[in-house]
């Protein structure tokens, strides 16, 4: 079972935010506080709070107050620390009762909790009315909290089902009308999309499905490529080629899984040159397996020029969804085709690196080399 307190949408990806910790760690200094303060990041609401010593008040660092000289500027880690430092809080902004934000999170997991407990969708009234908000502002905020319309949520946690129910039910249509689905067709319209192959073919662990790879080796150790008739499905790195094998049959037991011929050979060594050489740079057909977030996701990755850096909350407003700023985390950690879709590019708010698949280490040497190149 997904729970929003981990992400949103079972298979959009979509996410209410980072965690309470994570946000304290990316306003960790006091610059990083100061900068949010003066831009009004609505995403440092709750990691800190500041106080202007002129006027006895302190405030979310996103307040539309007239913005304070920064020499009267005091931080704070919680509201109980800013009254005790003798600061009362301010009227516009009510930092000592839970944010708008956090509000409306809360409504749209409820919603998400009954989408999912219901056995036919609820309606969006039924939803709104659960939400205490009218029809058109809870679909509004829906959808800016979890980057989808709550029919596409609940077609997502569907899908997550029928994936589920193909392991365990009898047949295809079975599963599909278990799994909360009212029509066959609408589900199969989009089948290949949510599962990477027929339902049939997901079933049977890749039953039909060939898939061409080699291994070959570079700088940052073993290096895997595979790919269907459609394109590149899998560039992965590890200092285990048979652990690289593995997980590629894991994900496909019953794939048939061919090994590279000559002309399958030069597509791995372009894609080692371009490791090796950035500035040659890779241009590949690639087959893009992905709920509709995640490839959302990885087509704005494919955007970031080699040399150049994006923060996982650039990404998101870059989207149009500035608050699916973990989900966005999450669709680069499920990325399997490395280098070819850079999430290597991708860094933190303070610019260090971490939430590399295959390891900081070749992340930091990808990123060294493009900027050099």
């Amino acid at each position: 079972m997904v729970s929003l307190e981990m992400r949103t949408d079972p298979s959009m990806g979509t996410s209410l935010g980072m965690r309470s910790d994570a946000r304290r760690a990316a306003f960790a200094d006091e610059e990083a506080r100061w900068q949010a303060v003066k831009r009004r990041d609505r995403t440092a609401d709750g990691a800190f709070y500041y106080s202007v010593l002129t006027t006895g008040v302190y405030c979310r660092p996103s307040c539309a107050s007239r913005l304070a000289r920064r020499e009267n500027v005091r931080f704070h880690a919680s509201p109980a620390a800013a009254e005790k430092a003798g600061f009362r809080p301010c009227k516009r902004c009510r930092p000592n009762e839970p944010a708008l934000a956090d509000r409306q999170a809360k409504a749209v997991a409820k919603a998400c909790r009954l989408i999912e407990r219901a056995d036919d969708m609820p309606s969006l009234d039924a939803l709104a009315d659960a939400a205490g908000m009218s029809r058109f502002h809870f679909h509004r905020v829906f959808k800016s909290v979890t980057g989808v319309t709550p029919k596409a949520y609940a077609d997502g946690h569907r899908a997550q089902r029928v994936r589920a129910a193909l392991a365990e039910r009898g047949s295809v249509t079975d599963a599909i009308y278990g799994a909360g689905f009212n029509s066959s067709g609408r589900f199969y319209a989009t089948a290949s999309d949510l599962l990477g192959m027929t339902p049939s073919d997901f079933r049977a662990g890749g039953t039909g499905a060939a898939i061409r790879f080699a291994v070959g080796q570079c700088s940052l150790g073993a290096i895997l490529v595979a790919a269907t008739d459609k394109g590149v499905c899998a560039i992965t790195f590890s200092d285990d080629a048979d652990a690289l094998v593995r997980d590629l049959q894991d994900r496909f037991p019953k794939a048939r899984l061919i090994g590279g011929d000559e002309k399958f050979e030069h597509l791995v060594a372009q894609v080692v040159g371009f490791v090796e050489a950035p500035a040659q740079g890779l241009d590949l057909p690639l087959d893009v397996r992905g709920t509709a977030f995640q490839q959302r996701v990885w087509q704005a990755l494919r955007k970031i020029p080699a040399g150049t850096t994006a923060t996982y909350s650039e990404i998101a407003r870059r989207m149009g969804r500035p608050k699916a700023v973990r989900a966005v985390a999450q669709a680069c950690a499920a990325n399997a085709i490395a280098v070819a879709i850079p999430c290597h590019r991708v860094v933190r708010t303070d610019g260090s690196l971490s939430g590399y698949r295959w390891g900081v280490a070749r992340k930091r040497a990808l990123l060294t080399r493009e900027s050099t190149a």
